[in-house]
């Protein structure tokens, strides 16, 4: 029998609805009985004390807000009686001790991956085509028209065929898609293409760190190789990412097909070229074929979007015992979204195995802050309009939710935006809290999975790396599964203990991992990327 309430940590003095508690219900807990004060969502939060103003909220055993009035016992919590508040961090106060989950089922686990000559593994197999600036977005977008007409043959979808019917006087209703075949010349190889608005026209830092972002796709083991356009005259220039890529694979025997524009005459010829260059070496990538990898070769990016109040006590503490099994059998996990970390920072200082990983992470915290302040907003400002009417109703309450996907592990390296995971165990990496701009930093530190929570919904993807949705209420996952993969939301009924979910989650991610399914975003072509233009993005 699912439970209605639940109390996340010990010294917490809130209490999650699991279920809608009408006005006047009385609920028991540890000993304690609570009569609910107006009607109480799911998801939602109410007091265990009653509070005046100025006392602290604590929630998963961390400071999350403060009464701006008095507050009864068993009333709700919301945007009007409580404001964001946090726990101030001086610097690392101790040394935070781990015990590791029992990995013994997954210490020699395997799965069906693409070996690079680094000896990084991928779970895609892609040619990756991508301009170093805006004015090249077009051209992209005609090769692509191009190659997936000739190499995919897409099959019309339903909507297409509903479009041709009516264009005929045909009915009006859904038609039927095709029948489901796969039509590509190549089977093992897909190619994907990126377009963005940067490059040119904004600081040179921002067309810099996205020449380093772009080396890290490149990098990144779901790569087979890449073809490169540029145009010229622009801040991103060719050899500013030619140079990033040496500094992160001297080594790299990838091949890239680079054309620049301004010195290759008209459209037509500079095409040409181009359709010439890279058909060779996508004929070649083609060749590679999957082989068994430990997955300890497997690189897992956290992220979560479009939270909800159970996000934190499903979704994400599922993540979080995931990251825990990877870090406990050699693998990596990267823990992004910094504004999405406030209020936890002392735990995470605690954890990092190097002082100076500590104090880089609070430096990071802070110049982001300060950033955000100058352009007039703050990090309470982050829970969107639906992250509220779902219960997270301060940026620290949403914070601590979120740090759940990170687990228990030590940290082992602190990493920037742009900067290539390169340690296996838990990293940091500094990313904004928005969904596509922290999935596409994810991957270009090397994440070759990215498992992504959420509570009230969301399609993005990416364009080289599967993007797993898991869902934190099984209501969800019943509504949109059409962009859900996995449902944690069993959790929260009772139905499945957090490590139960997690080692059915790790299965599905060793399924996806060696090409056995599709993601639903990748199904859906969610092929989003959109990098972090620093110091404007929230």
């Amino acid at each position: 029998m699912q439970k209605k309430v639940l109390k996340v940590n010990p010294k917490d003095n809130v209490i999650v609805a699991l279920l809608d508690l009408p006005a006047g219900e009385s609920v028991h807990l540890d000993g304690t009985d609570y009569t609910v004060v107006k009607d109480i969502k799911a998801k939602h939060k109410f007091a265990a004390v009653d509070f005046e103003d100025g006392d602290h909220i604590i929630m998963y055993g961390v400071i999350v807000g403060k009464a701006n009035q008095s507050i009864k016992k068993g009333e709700v919590i919301t945007t009007e009686n409580v404001k964001h508040q946090s726990a101030k961090v001086e610097g690392k106060t101790e040394t935070l001790g781990w015990t590791p989950p029992n990995v013994d089922k997954w210490k020699d686990r395997t799965f069906n991956g693409y070996h690079r000559e680094d000896g990084q593994v991928g779970t895609e197999n892609v040619w990756l085509f991508f301009p170093l600036v805006f004015c090249e977005n077009k051209n992209i977008e005609t090769l692509k028209d191009i190659f997936e007409k000739e190499l995919l043959h897409d099959k019309a979808s339903k909507h297409q065929l509903l479009l041709r019917s009516l264009l005929n006087g045909g009915a009006t209703d859904v038609v039927e898609e095709e029948k489901e075949e796969d039509t590509r010349i190549f089977k093992n190889i897909d190619v994907r293409f990126i377009t963005h608005q940067g490059g040119c026209g904004g600081i040179r830092q921002d067309a810099e760190a996205l020449g380093r972002l772009f080396a890290g796709y490149v990098n990144n083991p779901n790569v087979a190789g890449a073809t490169v356009l540029s145009l010229g005259c622009q801040n991103l220039q060719v050899q500013i990412f030619m140079d990033a890529l040496h500094a992160l694979a001297p080594n790299n025997k990838k091949p890239i097909v680079v054309y620049e524009q301004q010195k290759s005459g008209t459209i037509d010829e500079m095409l040409t070229g181009v359709i010439k260059d890279s058909y060779e070496g996508i004929k070649q990538a083609n060749n590679i074929e999957r082989k068994p990898a430990p997955i300890t070769k497997l690189n897992i990016g956290l992220e979560c979007g479009g939270s909800d109040g159970f996000s934190g006590i499903s979704a994400n503490p599922v993540l979080g015992e995931v990251s825990d099994i990877m870090a406990a059998v050699g693998g990596t996990t990267m823990l992004a979204e910094f504004p999405e970390l406030c209020g936890v920072e002392q735990e995470l200082v605690n954890r990092c195995i190097n002082d100076e990983d500590g104090v880089k992470f609070l430096q990071l915290m802070k110049d982001f802050e300060k950033s955000v302040v100058a352009a007039g907003s703050g990090f309470d400002m982050n829970p969107s309009p639906g992250n509220i009417k779902d219960g997270l109703i301060t940026d620290a309450m949403k914070s601590a939710g979120a740090a759940k996907k990170g687990g228990a592990a030590p940290i082992v390296e602190v990493l920037d935006f742009t900067e290539y995971a390169t340690k296996p165990g838990l990293n940091l990496l500094c990313t904004p809290g928005n969904d596509a701009e922290c999935t596409t930093a994810l991957v270009g530190s090397g994440a070759t999975v990215v498992l992504f929570t959420t509570g009230l919904g969301t399609p993005m993807g990416n364009p080289i790396s599967p993007v797993v949705k898991i869902s934190s209420n099984t209501v969800l996952a019943e509504k949109m599964p059409d962009i859900i993969d996995f449902n944690a939301g069993t959790v929260i009924s009772g139905d499945k203990t957090i490590p139960e979910a997690a080692d059915e989650l790790l299965e599905y991610i060793i399924k996806v991992a060696s090409g056995e399914v599709k993601t639903k975003a990748d199904l859906l072509n969610q092929n989003d990327f959109i990098p972090w233009r620093r110091g404007v993005s929230l």
